[in-house]
């Protein structure tokens, strides 16, 4: 079976198990999303892209691999 979900959720999934879980401050959880949100403004925003987008076709190819 396949699930596909945008990494934006897994991603808030993370965020909110690591507020719950392990104590992390709701604020700082904050402040880092706005850095990267100001980070995807600058010239490093398609070198982060594509490294994503790489190490997510690394994923999806591992786990064709398990089938």
């Amino acid at each position: 079976m396949t699930v596909s979900l945008p990494l934006v959720v897994v991603l808030g999934f993370f965020a909110w198990g690591a507020v719950k879980f392990l104590g992390v401050r709701t604020w700082i959880v904050v402040l880092i999303a706005l850095f990267g949100f100001w980070l995807s403004h600058t010239f490093l925003a398609p070198a982060i892209e594509s490294g994503t987008r790489s190490g997510v076709t690394v994923i999806n190819g591992l786990a064709h691999l398990d089938e």
